[in-house]
């Protein structure tokens, strides 16, 4: 990085150091600065930027150029958050770009997450200070794009964080169910769950704290009421278990309805497979009796082996299209 881009910006800081000119070219300062360290570098950039405002105008253009640096993925949203609600929300930090819910395309429905891109870097830093922003009743959670949508927090606690609320009324909201909850600690994010479609509460709801001591607080009593009705506060993890069916038991030889289990097919006996004691096959067609070896006992006219289980009785009279 080039401490002077152009001409105005060197007379400027030439006028600030009492009209000293700068004794290197870019040439000797780039082979000043190649053997120096990041830190190092940073340090020294720090220094003159705090020093020289035009320094830090070019750090943070510099910085802001690319725009993974400024744009923050928000989730947790309400269903019914608009693009508009969203850009207020994150407006006090800066200048904003661009922001927008992301709706599905066939229904126009939002999908609970966005984006905000800011016009500076600085801007979206401010803004990631406080990654928990309270939207339109619900706590959402933003975090830089480029780094997907990954707990804010170290991810291998998050299952000792987030917690399940379970028996809820279909009227407590999502501000009702922090309020509760707030007492304990610091949350991160947290909202009922509502079915995407109706937009009705589906009568539970996950808190997620920032740490592991607020979510044992709030689990020292997992039983309570909220808005007349007794819910059940448990970890997350135990929530979904209890919520996954056991899986059905299958005999085998038998078809199952069930689609997650791999279906049995039933017993199948081949159509000219030979039968026991030596019998001849059954070929199809009438005709084809006539082939078959004679055993006494069961009618010269028909000349075939009788199912198992049936007895033929020997006709009175040839009939019409058998052999004799």
């Amino acid at each position: 990085m080039e401490y002077v881009t152009d001409d105005s910006k060197k007379r400027k800081l030439n006028d600030e150091s009492n009209g000293t000119d700068v004794p290197y070219s870019k040439e000797d300062l780039k082979k000043l600065l190649e053997p120096l360290s990041k830190d190092q570098l940073i340090l020294l950039l720090t220094d003159a930027g705090s020093q020289y405002p035009a320094v830090a105008g070019e750090i943070r253009d510099v910085a802001s150029k690319d725009p993974a640096h400024r744009k923050l993925f928000v989730r947790g949203l309400s269903w019914e958050t608009t693009s508009q609600a969203l850009c207020e929300a994150f407006e006090e930090y800066g200048e904003i770009e661009e922001g927008a819910v992301i709706v599905d395309k066939a229904t126009g429905r939002s999908k609970g997450f966005g984006f905000i891109t800011f016009k500076h870097m600085d801007s979206a830093q401010e803004a990631l200070k406080e990654p928990s922003k309270h939207i339109d009743g619900r706590i959402a959670v933003c975090n830089l794009a480029a780094a997907g949508s990954s707990t804010i927090n170290n991810p291998s606690d998050q299952s000792q964080r987030k917690l399940y609320i379970g028996g809820l009324s279909y009227e407590t909201t999502s501000d009702t169910l922090l309020n509760m909850f707030s007492q304990y600690g610091e949350i991160e994010e947290g909202a009922v769950a509502y079915d995407k479609n109706t937009n009705k509460s589906r009568g539970f709801a996950f808190v997620t704290f920032k740490t592991v001591e607020a979510s044992k607080k709030a689990l020292e009593d997992p039983n309570r009421t909220i808005d007349g009705r007794h819910v059940t506060v448990k970890l997350a993890t135990e929530g979904q278990k209890e919520k996954t069916l056991p899986a059905m038991q299958v005999h085998a030889g038998y078809n199952n309805a069930n689609a997650n289990v791999a279906s049995y097919g039933r017993p199948h006996v081949s159509a000219h497979a030979a039968p026991a004691l030596g019998f001849s096959t059954y070929p199809t067609g009438i005709a084809a009796y006539a082939a078959q070896p004679h055993y006494p006992g069961l009618g010269s006219h028909y000349g075939a082996v009788a199912p198992y289980g049936v007895t033929f009785q020997t006709p009175q009279a040839k009939q019409p299209g058998y052999p004799s």
